[in-house]
């Protein structure tokens, strides 16, 4: 997204005017008035004025009075040109840098480990809700895997997968085999097979192992492999786009959830997050994706905006971002979700 793009269709006046308004109503969450907005902001035009110039906005559809107040509360489409147009280009404090950096590095290892952190600190530093979708696993490249015994008639695999992520098998046999039939098939299957990804792996294994030359036991265990691919291979529901939240506590605080029914809307999100899910893992352009309001497609959003970016983790990528209400610091929230993401991006490698 670029912050150059112009406010087309309003006057210089009504774009200072209603830049006013959204920075009031965010900071106080109380409708802004002529009067409050002329005492605050040094537009140098009068009251009058800008009550003239709030009247114009209305009727635009930028503005609307909430019941019977006489101030004024930005509509989505404010919002959206604000974004668009009439936001600075968004920075970050040094001190916001060196939290981000510190608390991402203690989890360098395991995606998940960052992902989780990554979320609690955006939610921390924005005061709203910190979301995060966690990778499909369909393109993991495979770095290598591992067969352990487990039970009778059952046995481990686990594979490691490149950018730190890990998926775990439980694969049925019919009889116990030797460690040594496992260790040698093991080292067949890293050959064969690591460096793909787990779609390549489903799709080519056959091929990619009928040449091989083992011993009778070893080849028994093999056919299972061949047989159950697409099983094996094929990441589970919990795999594709698990959602990561912050806590919710911070932003159950904020006016907009002061009822039981938005608060209750907001529960049922938090804990029902399939809505989010599909939200989350339909954002997939590189940069900044911010959605407002009735922008969202699914209804039970339409009174938040999330703000997401992309990640990349070695041959895998994600979502994360924050979700809140419309009425939301935006210029902060965007550059925190953008350079969270890059560090992602750098500590996943």
């Amino acid at each position: 997204m670029t912050w150059e793009k112009s406010a087309e269709g309003l006057t210089k006046r009504e774009q200072q005017v209603l830049e006013a308004v959204i920075h009031s109503y965010v900071e106080t969450a109380e409708p802004a008035g002529s009067r409050t907005i002329a005492k605050r902001f040094n537009l140098g035009i009068s009251a009058a004025t800008i009550r003239n110039t709030m009247s114009d906005l209305e009727d635009k559809g930028y503005l609307f009075h909430p019941h019977t107040s006489a101030g004024r509360i930005p509509t989505d489409l404010a919002y959206r040109v604000y974004v668009d147009g009439l936001m600075m280009r968004p920075n970050l404090t040094d001190e916001e840098q060196h939290l981000l950096r510190r608390e991402l590095h203690e989890q360098r290892y395991a995606i998940e480990d960052i992902l989780q952190k990554a979320a609690q600190v955006l939610g921390v530093l924005t005061q709203e809700l910190g979301v995060a979708v966690a990778p499909s696993l369909d393109a993991a490249v495979l770095e290598r895997l591992e067969l352990m015994p487990a039970t009778d008639g059952r046995l481990l695999m686990v594979l490691l997968l490149r950018g730190g992520s890990a998926k775990t098998i439980f694969v049925e046999v019919k009889s116990a085999f030797p460690q040594q039939a496992l260790t040698s098939l093991t080292s067949v299957l890293n050959e064969r097979l690591g460096g793909l990804s787990l779609q390549e792996i489903r799709t080519s294994l056959r091929l990619r192992l009928r040449d091989i030359s083992i011993d009778p036991e070893e080849h028994e265990l093999l056919n299972i492999f061949v047989e159950e691919a697409d099983t094996i291979f094929q990441p589970s529901s919990t795999d594709e786009g698990s959602v990561v939240l912050s806590s919710a506590t911070m932003l159950a605080e904020q006016p907009e959830f002061s009822s039981n029914d938005k608060m209750r809307s907001l529960l049922e999100l938090t804990e029902r997050r399939e809505v989010l899910r599909q939200a989350l893992q339909a954002r997939h352009e590189p940069g900044i994706t911010v959605t407002i309001g009735g922008e969202n497609l699914d209804p039970k959003l339409s009174s938040f905006t999330l703000v997401t970016s992309t990640y990349v983790a070695g041959s895998l990528s994600g979502v994360l971002g924050v979700m809140g209400p419309t009425r939301m610091p935006y210029q902060k929230v965007v550059a925190l979700v953008g350079h969270t993401s890059r560090m992602m991006s750098e500590l996943a490698q």
